[in-house]
């Protein structure tokens, strides 16, 4: 009888290795699943993003369904309340995001990016910030609050609470709750410089793209098939007969 013959693989599987596997497996497939659901929602959102025509009135929004990139449909006016955002640069040059507070006609007050304005040379000037008097409307895009700052060197200004525009690092609700108690807890960016009131507004789906989520799924699939093949050859072991 040869060596081979005499020590052949049986099914011999390790109850401890298998309960490890069906522990993990579940959490594998589970990842992989949520990954390409998160891709699905990612695709929708961009489509969105890419089809202004949905855009929905702001006060039929309710906190739960203003999404990151949900076009959205607001008519108000603007506050006097006017933050720039330091430290965003264009093109290699520094500048400001203009922020300024508007108050729909229907529904919460909400602070809206108005796009980017070029900084002055010097420092001590801040740029002229022209905001329209009368109603408008607005088609803007949901975003979060730009939080948290980019460069941390520099407090955010509150000491004389009668002045505007102020430059701060970056404008959480809270601060924004300050001037304007029950202001949304999203904010709104321009959709494009021919809004009213907007400067520099060439903004970009600020997200992670389907397709990275795609890969993440094959990751996890791709995981979960080496734990099963993995479990099956460590389960033969070689028997002597």
């Amino acid at each position: 009888m040869s060596e081979h013959e005499s020590r052949r693989r049986v099914w011999a599987p390790d109850w401890r290795l298998l309960l490890l596997a069906l522990v993990i497996l579940p959490v594998l497939l589970g990842l992989g699943f949520w990954q390409l659901d998160r891709a699905g929602e990612k695709q929708r959102l961009l489509e969105q993003w890419d089809d202004p025509a949905q855009a929905r009135p702001w006060a039929d929004m309710d906190i739960e369904n203003r999404v990151t990139g949900q076009p959205v449909v607001l008519t108000g006016r603007y506050g006097t309340p006017v933050w720039l955002l330091d430290n965003r640069t264009r093109d290699g040059a520094p500048g400001y995001e203009v922020l300024s507070l508007f108050h729909p006609d229907q529904g919460a007050p909400v602070v809206v990016n108005r796009g980017w304005v070029q900084a002055e040379r010097r420092r001590d000037q801040l740029p002229a910030i022209d905001t329209p008097q009368g109603p408008v409307r607005l088609l803007a895009r949901v975003a979060d609050y730009p939080v948290p700052p980019i460069l941390a060197g520099e407090p955010t200004a509150r000491s004389n609470p009668s002045t505007w525009p102020r430059r701060v690092q970056a404008l959480p609700v809270e601060l924004a709750e300050e001037v304007e108690p029950g202001v949304a807890e999203k904010i709104v960016k321009l959709d494009g410089t021919n809004q009213p009131g907007a400067f520099r507004a060439d903004w970009e789906p600020d997200m992670m793209g389907p397709q990275t989520h795609y890969g993440y799924a094959l990751q996890w699939f791709t995981m979960a098939a080496a734990l099963i093949i993995l479990t099956i050859i460590a389960s033969y072991r070689k028997q002597e007969s």
